[in-house]
């Protein structure tokens, strides 16, 4: 069900209502792990079927509804899918509000937090969900572009919470809250970047085929009436 609406304030804290209900105790998505799932699903290098991420979504087979209740969420969940769509194709530096992401943040985000506040963890964990759907396909990607590989660990830190270090035999440093914050404020141009490979990997490629040399006593194609051996071909 294409639509061109996006899930407005409203839908959005019904939706996340409905997802606390009916998806999260079977293992399904929160809003923030949703908005983070559906940011892969737009973005990856294949498409997938609405049936297999329902599935995940609601940890399974999608509730029974009542009344108007399955018309609405379906409705929604698509509405949340064209917003996840519109953030990652936003052009400039500034991202209009209603198109941020969809994560929780403390009341005054510059203040100084506490490193063991895990913002953006179920964004992360939810985009990776929507990544293993996938996951060979993504890989491919990975494999060719390293700065792919770069917004991989970034996320990577905001899902554990911890800093790989480069000595495979040290223990991994706790994720700074500041530097958690930091990447999240980079989503928009990390969801941008992806999007515009997305695109170029799904340009058709067509080879430039150059004019068959002329024999070298055949007239020059330039129209100087001249042999071409005594004209373009010296």
């Amino acid at each position: 069900m294409a639509t061109s609406e996006i899930l407005q304030d409203d839908r959005i804290d019904q939706l996340a209502q409905w997802l606390d209900r009916r998806a999260v105790p079977f293992r399904g998505l929160s809003l923030e792990a949703l908005d983070g799932f559906q940011s892969a699903l737009v973005l990856g290098p294949v498409d997938v079927p609405e049936a297999e991420w329902q599935a995940v979504v609601w940890g399974g087979k999608p509730p029974r509804w009542d009344g108007d209740e399955a018309r609405d969420v379906a409705a929604w969940l698509h509405e949340h899918r064209e917003l996840a769509a519109r953030r990652v194709r936003h052009d400039g530096d500034d991202l209009p509000a209603r198109l941020s992401p969809l994560l929780w943040l403390p009341e005054d985000p510059d203040a100084e937090q506490a490193d063991t506040l895990d913002v953006g963890r179920d964004w992360a964990e939810g985009f990776f969900r929507g990544v293993a759907l996938r996951e060979a396909a993504w890989e491919s990607w990975l494999d060719k572009h390293a700065w792919i590989d770069e917004i991989f660990a970034l996320l990577d830190r905001l899902a554990s919470g911890e800093v790989l270090s480069e000595d495979p035999t040290a223990p991994p440093a706790p994720l700074a809250y500041r530097e958690r914050m930091d990447i999240i404020a980079s989503l928009p141009g990390m969801l941008a970047d992806l999007h515009h490979h997305r695109i170029d990997m799904l340009t058709p490629r067509i080879p430039l085929q150059r004019a068959p040399t002329p024999q070298r006593n055949a007239p020059c194609p330039c129209g100087s009436g001249k042999k071409y051996k005594k004209c373009c071909a010296q």
